[in-house]
């Protein structure tokens, strides 16, 4: 059986502010197999982006990671110090950020960009580094691509930045992607260009990706495995097909009852009343109870455990505990 590559266990992100603490992740736990696309999805809020970022110890402050242990290829990465982390940020543990445009640095060329990453890395040197970065975004399908390296972000389409960003996460041959929401910046047909780059990646150079996102059709197209957030929980998780076609948390079907259908050309979209609540106190119950439409009696007063489906799919709902 195949080991882990990643494993996160009772995870917790908490920012401290003037009105209380928000606990931006909450008690998650999931685990990913080498060459897998694993999709994080969920409404703007959940904690999908500050999951992703406590994996690599990049939680802005005043954010701290309060509680819980990630292990990557059986090492606990909390106990590692900053040097430590900083040896595997970039090197084992890629990130690829939500808008290329802001992640760049403006006042610095592609090359000097790309470069200075593999030269921290000790990836290649002298020639070779610049012929391996040349190479590297020709694979990325960059047009010209010794014009890019020496070419500033801003004289970039949004694809080519993204691609860009892409290349730097992959100069250093990591082992595992954080994608946060590539897509979201770009239009429809350079999204589908992206994805299908990911995908690529995946079954060429075997690498591990991470897909943050909130667009549904983006998880159907690429991932393996689908977690969905919800207050800084997971409040279900299983193989794609269980999530779209055996749908058992009651927030998963709202989410995918709220999707665009052609079938139903005029007529409203589907909303889930409400907005995520801002989580400053611990939850006593149900996180989803106060704009659930199946919600019981005991959703408010008490937490509800992990149903087993099969498995690969469960769900933290009420609605299953008694075995239905």
């Amino acid at each position: 059986m195949t080991e882990p590559l990643l494993v996160v266990d009772n995870l917790q992100v908490v920012f401290p502010t003037p009105h209380g603490d928000v606990h931006a992740v909450n008690r998650v736990s999931f685990e990913i197999n080498p060459g897998q696309i694993f999709g994080i999805v969920g409404e703007s809020g959940c904690g999908k982006t500050a999951t992703g970022r406590a994996l690599l110890q990049l939680i802005p402050p005043p954010g701290i990671i309060s509680g819980g242990r990630i292990f990557f290829r059986g090492e606990d990465l909390l106990k590692k110090g900053e040097q430590g982390i900083s040896l595997l940020r970039g090197r084992r543990i890629a990130m690829v950020f939500q808008d290329p445009a802001a992640a760049l640095n403006p006042v610095f060329t592609i090359g000097q960009q790309l470069l200075g990453i593999m030269k921290h890395h000790k990836i290649a040197y002298g020639i070779g580094r610049r012929q391996r970065a040349i190479e590297l975004l020709g694979e990325l399908g960059l047009p010209a691509p010794e014009s890019i390296l020496n070419r500033y972000p801003h004289e970039l389409s949004g694809g080519m930045q993204q691609r860009a960003m892409i290349a730097m996460a992959l100069s250093a041959e990591p082992d595992l992607i954080v994608a946060d929401e590539p897509t979201s910046a770009l239009d429809v047909t350079i999204q589908s260009q992206i994805l299908d780059l990911l995908v690529k990646l995946r079954h060429e150079r075997g690498v591990t990706i991470i897909l943050i996102t909130h667009d549904l059709g983006v998880v159907a197209e690429t991932c393996d495995a689908v977690a969905v957030f919800y207050l800084g929980e997971i409040i279900e998780r299983g193989t794609a097909r269980d999530i779209f076609h055996h749908t058992k948390h009651p927030y998963t079907r709202q989410l995918l009852a709220s999707l665009p259908n052609p079938n139903k050309w005029g007529q409203d979209l589907n909303v889930i009343p409400g907005s995520v609540p801002t989580n400053f106190d611990q939850i006593k119950g149900c996180p989803f109870e106060t704009r659930c439409s199946e919600r019981l009696g005991i959703c408010k007063s008490t937490i509800p455990f992990n149903v087993k489906f099969g498995d690969s799919h469960q769900a933290a709902c009420h609605l299953y505990e008694g075995g239905n």
